[in-house]
């Protein structure tokens, strides 16, 4: 029988240890049981605990809150496993389970690869690439989409989520309302005080897990100044702004009010002493009821070009102002005696650096840089000399369009602040869908993780769905092992991943799915969003090409059939979602080859044909795939506009 002790006792740990126990049973089911008790003096067995619990080397460990370092030194009896806080020690047992063969590969039971043998020894310490590891609620969720997220987080070396605004309802509504497919799924709409309840048990889990909470970001704009921030990007009407609060709204193209009656994008007005009191005093009292939240972020209005035109707030740039917003929410939470940490956001029109205006107490702060705007058909490359700065004009900026240009900003904003910063990155918001074979978009991530550890970067949050994983999880499992360990080459976690995924004829499943990259590029299924401007997939060159991806899957779905059963759950699961992949690409073979030779109205129509098929399988992918989130993008490339960003039901 083996023996886990736990030297010390927190709730990532106790976790560890019954993770520990359950996969070792699966490895070796005939193994006996093995033994969970608490016992600080112990010298045999699985010890798990603190490095320092075991004297351990902690030179390199400048922060234990965010340095997860881990250590593993074990026989085939048991050994130390140890982490430089709970939450690493967690990460370290499912780093010694890697080493001994297993491996999760999509969210839930269905994705975990956990071989039958006896284990090995295992002698391993690493320090992992980047600070900031992570992930930030988009898209459409379920509660159970997103235990299973948060539940594999740690499980590939993750390390803290995003929970954006004060109550998420907008993510959990699109899928609760079943958005775009409502003749086959019944909406099922959620209260707000039901998804407060649901973010908490989220937490909890986190928290069990030691994850570190994000929280927040956009909405201080508008939950302050009494307008309730769910209402997000969807359109509203002036007449929910409490009367008394008008005047704090952004002076914008002529009036005060929502900005193109987005909640969400409508900035305030910071010159108004009475608005950045009631900012202040807010974001201080949230920060007095959620001690739990590890990162508050302190974000403006989403959108561009859309600050304050008043003549007070002419005095500043929207960049010093947001410095001035900010040491005021310092100077609040140090009267108060707290010590939250504040994320504040290099985007949009901040991207520019502040020109009179610095923190007046960086220990407080972390920089977040967030390049959504940026081209995701290539990464840093070689240098440009040609791109230089261009002017900060207020409310008419053109912001960068590469990684390479918006890097001249940041560096901007490095000489005056010397402190961590991590980017708020977009691959998984809409830009991995334009990948047809997940090869793309995995090999950019390793790029653009090398890229912003080279400009400094500590780490990486992905502003996305939390369901890229279809085809399968290739793209997701790179952007997590590159954060955590970039000197293994990409093509070391291909191998890894797809010889588990698919078994002996691995190189056969992944040749295929690259074909259908090489026939219809990522550059030309992102050019319209990197265009932004309908008419872009006009190319009657390009009809051959998207032509071939039917023949191309039907390759793929004969190889399918060899390979339909497995001894190995996650096999069969992922070559099934194959299946469905490969009719999804055929479908939409059909309406991009109308849309390449200008058939516009008939690609329309066909748009309706894969989003049949789309709702039809949505049941049985809906873990790995967003639904809403994949019609939209479709929609979008067949230029089928909708009149609001999302048609949802309200839930007062």
């Amino acid at each position: 029988m083996l023996k886990i002790y736990k030297v010390r006792s927190a709730s990532p740990i106790d976790f560890a240890a019954e993770e520990l126990k359950k996969y070792l049973r699966m490895m070796m089911p005939e193994g006996g049981d093995v033994k969970i008790s608490y016992d600080s003096t112990a010298t045999d067995g699985f010890r798990l605990g603190l490095l320092a619990d075991f004297g351990l080397d902690t030179s390199d460990v400048s922060d234990p809150e965010k340095d997860d370092v881990i250590y593993i030194e074990t026989d085939t009896r048991g050994g130390i496993i140890a982490g430089a806080n709970p939450r690493a020690t967690l990460i370290a047992v499912y780093e010694y389970l890697r080493k001994n063969g297993c491996e999760w590969l999509l969210p839930g039971v269905d994705g975990e690869f956990i071989p039958m043998l006896d284990i090995v020894p295992v002698k391993l310490r690493h320090k992992p690439t980047v600070r900031h590891r992570g992930n930030c609620i988009e898209g459409a969720v379920s509660q159970k989409i997103m235990a299973d997220f948060i539940d594999l987080m740690p499980k590939l070396g993750l390390n803290c989520f995003m929970v954006q605004f004060q109550n998420p309802i907008e993510f959990y509504n699109r899928y609760y309302l079943h958005f775009r497919n409502e003749d086959l799924r019944v909406p099922e709409p959620i209260t707000k005080e039901t998804c407060i309840q649901l973010t908490r048990a989220m937490e909890c889990e986190m928290d069990k897990r030691g994850i570190m909470l994000h929280s927040c970001g956009h909405g201080w704009t508008n939950d302050p100044f009494g307008i309730d921030s769910s209402l997000a990007w969807n359109g509203t009407d002036d007449d929910v702004i409490p009367k008394e609060n008008l005047e704090c709204m952004a002076f914008v193209e002529g009036k005060r009010g929502f900005y193109h009656r987005r909640p969400a994008n409508t900035q305030f007005c910071m010159s108004n002493r009475r608005a950045r009191k009631l900012f202040v005093n807010y974001v201080a009292d949230y920060c007095e009821k959620h001690s739990n939240t590890d990162y508050l972020h302190i974000w403006l209005a989403d959108d561009k070009n859309n600050h304050c035109e008043c003549e007070a707030c002419k005095e500043h740039s929207a960049q010093d102002w947001y410095m001035i917003l900010l040491n005021e929410v310092d100077a609040e939470l140090t009267s108060r005696g707290l010590d939250n940490r504040i994320v504040y956001i290099v985007y949009e029109d901040l991207t520019w650096a502040p020109f009179t205006e610095k923190l007046n107490n960086p220990d407080r702060f972390i920089m977040m840089i967030a390049p959504i705007n940026r081209d995701y058909t290539k990464s840093m490359g070689e240098p440009d000399p040609t791109l230089k700065l261009r002017p900060y004009v207020k409310n008419n900026l053109i912001l960068p369009g590469s990684l390479q240009e918006f890097m001249l900003y940041v560096r901007e904003w490095q000489k005056i602040w010397k402190g961590d910063i991590f980017a708020f990155e977009y691959h998984f918001w809409k830009h991995h869908q334009f990948d047809l074979s997940g090869l793309q978009i995995a090999k950019r991530l390793h790029e653009d993780t090398a890229a912003y550890l080279g400009e400094g970067m500590e780490g990486m949050m992905q502003c996305g769905s939390q369901r890229g994983f279809f085809p399968n999880g290739f793209a997701f499992y790179t952007h997590a092992r590159a954060l955590f360990e970039l000197d293994v080459p990409l093509s070391e976690l291909e191998e890894r991943y797809y010889s588990i995924a698919y078994g002996e004829d691995w190189r056969l499943f992944r040749d295929g799915l690259k074909k259908l990259s090489d026939a219809v590029p990522y550059e030309y299924m992102s050019m319209d969003h990197a265009k932004k401007r309908k008419g872009a997939y006009y190319n009657p060159d390009m009809k051959p090409r998207i032509d071939s991806l039917i023949p191309l899957a039907d390759e793929l779905l004969a190889l399918v059939r060899e390979h339909y059963n497995s001894d190995h759950r996650v096999r069969t699961v992922i070559v099934r979602l194959l299946e469905k992949y490969c009719e999804y690409i055929k479908l939409l073979s059909v309406a991009l080859g109308l849309k390449a030779v200008g058939k516009n109205e008939e690609a329309r129509a066909a748009y309706e044909d894969i989003r049949a098929y789309l709702n039809k399988i949505e049941p049985e992918v809906e873990q790995y795939d967003d639904h809403s989130q994949k019609t939209g993008f479709i929609r979008q490339i067949m230029d089928i506009d909708e009149p609001e960003v999302f048609r949802y039901q309200r839930i007062d």
